[in-house]
């Protein structure tokens, strides 16, 4: 997590609780059921580990960096995008050390958002996000990571919702040609507060090539992530892996090892693998050397593993 994303979160937290009543009286049109409880796990579970590029510690070259990921058992890595990374030295990295990059995660998005009020930014956002599903098609990627809107003073809820819908539907044609899925995270942007709310969007986007990049960790200061996972269901397309603490102040709680903190990561796995989830499972926390990637992996394996 960056100085700028931490930044936001930041300024995002006292304000919440007054949008989510802001959210409940955006629209009329009626909330989705949640998704039916299947009876039985999915009957095979073979999870796959991934962290985000900027945990790797160190100035070596991208081949480098993979190979200490691999090294550390780690099956994948999601890089940034756009123009991070040059497709050449990804596809070098990749063969040399077997492994994968299941996703981007867009780069622009907190910066020139798919809601601000100007046209020409979500122009300038809207053009982003086509190159990072450029880009992760040429990587070998499934999907894009992206954060559709930011609720501010001047951008009410409602004005982000449609916004950031219109600027989403013009890139699917484009997601659908490439057959890269653009996945909606949940953050503390003060919008899609709730599970019924992200299931909303992205069922209103009516694209196969759209669904959720579920960040647990992102909930534990508001609810219990474990609570979503049913009504998600079949739209969660990636999970994040992070940490929280409750009782610390806005994102300090996010500064705690993996299963030190209040994120039931037991809890979440076993709601996953009831909606068949079997995928990628991608840490985004602070960074570290080798030896700190090695014990991140064996803190993932206690709940992926069982």
């Amino acid at each position: 997590m960056d100085l700028s994303r931490r930044s936001f979160l930041a300024a995002s937290a006292t304000t919440l609780a007054g949008s989510a009543v802001a959210a409940a009286a955006t629209t009329t049109a009626p909330i989705p059921a949640p998704t039916a409880r299947p009876t039985s796990p999915a009957r095979t579970w073979n999870p796959k580990k991934a962290v985000k590029i900027g945990m790797v510690a160190g100035k070596g070259s991208l081949t480098e960096k993979f190979q200490i990921l691999r090294d550390c058992g780690f099956d994948g890595v999601e890089l940034d995008g756009p123009g991070a990374f040059r497709a050449e030295d990804v596809l070098a990295a990749k063969e040399k050390t077997g492994l994968l990059v299941p996703g981007v995660v867009d780069n622009v998005h907190w910066n020139k958002p798919l809601s601000d009020p100007d046209p020409a930014v979500r122009a300038a956002g809207r053009k982003a996000l086509e190159a990072a599903l450029r880009e992760a098609k040429a990587f070998g990627a499934s999907s894009v990571l992206l954060v559709p809107a930011v609720v501010k003073k001047d951008v009410p809820y409602l004005d982000a919702w449609t916004r950031s819908q219109a600027e989403v539907k013009q890139v699917l044609p484009l997601a659908a040609e490439l057959q890269v899925k653009v996945l909606i995270e949940n953050v503390w942007n003060r919008f899609l507060l709730g599970p019924t709310e992200l299931a909303r969007y992205v069922d209103e986007l009516q694209s196969e090539w759209t669904g959720v990049h579920f960040d647990a960790g992102n909930l534990v200061q508001f609810g219990f992530p474990e609570h979503w996972v049913p009504v998600l269901g079949k739209r969660i397309q990636k999970v994040d892996v992070k940490e929280f603490k409750r009782g610390r102040a806005n994102y300090e709680g996010f500064d705690v090892k993996l299963n030190e903190g209040d994120t039931d990561w037991p809890a979440v796995v076993a709601a996953l693998k009831l909606v068949g989830y079997d995928g990628w499972f991608a840490a985004e926390m602070g960074g570290g050397d080798a030896e700190y990637l090695k014990d991140l992996g064996r803190r993932m394996d206690a709940f992926l593993r069982t």
